[in-house]
C-alpha cells in the first residue's frame, strides 16, 4: 500500500466500530440477530443526505435485477447491501480500510445478503479483477481522498462492461478558496483532494466514458447537515454516523457546512457510460 494510500485507511481504520455499532443497535431498540439493511441505515450511509442520497444515485443507474455492480470505497457496506436488497443485483464492494471489510461482512451476514454481496480489502487505482468484469459501478464520498483521478478513473472503466453505468456522487470544488479542517473525508488538506465538475468530464472522458447527467445538490446538502446539526445538539445519536468519525463529528460537519454554505463545495452527482 502506498504511503497515501496508508494514510487514508488509518484515517478511517478502528478495531472497536464493530463493538460500538452493535452495542447503539441495542440502545436503539434493535434485535441485532435479526437485522434488516434499513436498521443499519443511520449509521452505514457516510455521505451527505444518508439512505436518501443513495437511493436517489442508484434509480439514476436504471440498474436491473441479477447484474453485478462493483461498489468502489464501500465503507462498511450500506450502498452494496441497499443495492443488493432494493435491486436484486450482486455486488462487490472494495475498501482501502481493512477494519471496514471486516465490519462489512459481518453486518452483511447478519442481514442473510451474503449470498449476494462480497466485499475485499483492495485499492481503487488497482483493482483485483478481469477486464469488463461489472455491469455498472458507484462510488459515493470516495474520491476527495484520491489525489491520482487519471488512474482511478482508467481503472474503474477497464473493469467495466461496454455501456455500463457509472455512478460518482462525491464533494467537489467550486473555487480555489482554502477549506478548514478537519473534514469528514481528511484531518489536514495532505489527504484531500477535491476536483471541479468541469475537471471531473475531463477525466471521465479520458478515460472513456460518456457523461449522461450531472447534478449539484447543494441545497440538499445543507438542509441535511442543518437538520442534522440540529438534531445532535443535545447529544449524539446512539446509532449514526458519528460511531464511525468519531467525538469529532459535529466539528467535521459545520466546516463541510460553512464551505457549502460559502460556495467553497458542493456535493455534485454525476452519471456516465462506459463506451
Amino acid at each position: 500500500m502506498k504511503s497515501m494510500e496508508r494514510a487514508v485507511a488509518q484515517h478511517y481504520g478502528d478495531d472497536s466500530l464493530l463493538e460500538r455499532i452493535l452495542a447503539g443497535l441495542k440502545e436503539a431498540g434493535v434485535d441485532i440477530n435479526n437485522l434488516k439493511p434499513n436498521d443499519l441505515a443511520p449509521v452505514d450511509e457516510f455521505h451527505i443526505g444518508g439512505r436518501d442520497a443513495t437511493s436517489y444515485a442508484v434509480d439514476k443507474m436504471s440498474l436491473y435485477k441479477d447484474q453485478h455492480i462493483l461498489d468502489i470505497g464501500c465503507g462498511i457496506g450500506g450502498c452494496a447491501r441497499y443495492i443488493a436488497s432494493e435491486v436484486g443485483c450482486r455486488v462487490t464492494g472494495i475498501d482501502l480500510t481493512p477494519e471496514f471489510i471486516s465490519v462489512a461482512k459481518v453486518l452483511t451476514d447478519r442481514t442473510g445478503l451474503s449470498n449476494q454481496v462480497s466485499f475485499e480489502a483492495a485499492s481503487a487505482l488497482e483493482m483485483p479483477f478481469e477486464q469488463g468484469s461489472f455491469g455498472g459501478a458507484i462510488t459515493i464520498h470516495v474520491a476527495m481522498n484520491i489525489g491520482d483521478r487519471v488512474t482511478l478513473y482508467k481503472e474503474i472503466a477497464r473493469v467495466m462492461k461496454p455501456g455500463a453505468a457509472l455512478c460518482i456522487y462525491d464533494l467537489m470544488k467550486k473555487n480555489d478558496e482554502s477549506l478548514v479542517f478537519p473534514l469528514p473525508w481528511a484531518e489536514t488538506a495532505e489527504t484531500s483532494h477535491l476536483t471541479t465538475p468541469d475537471e471531473m468530464k475531463t477525466l471521465l472522458s479520458d478515460a472513456g466514458f460518456e457523461i449522461k447527467e450531472e447534478e449539484d445538490r447543494t441545497e440538499m446538502g445543507i438542509n441535511f447537515l442543518r437538520k442534522g446539526l440540529a438534531a445532535s445538539a443535545d447529544g449524539p445519536p446512539p446509532l449514526g454516523v458519528n460511531l464511525v468519525m468519531g467525538a469529532s463529528t459535529p466539528e467535521k460537519f459545520k466546516n463541510v457546512l460553512d464551505s457549502m454554505e460559502k460556495g467553497r463545495i458542493a456535493p455534485v452527482i454525476m452519471v456516465a457510460r462506459k463506451v
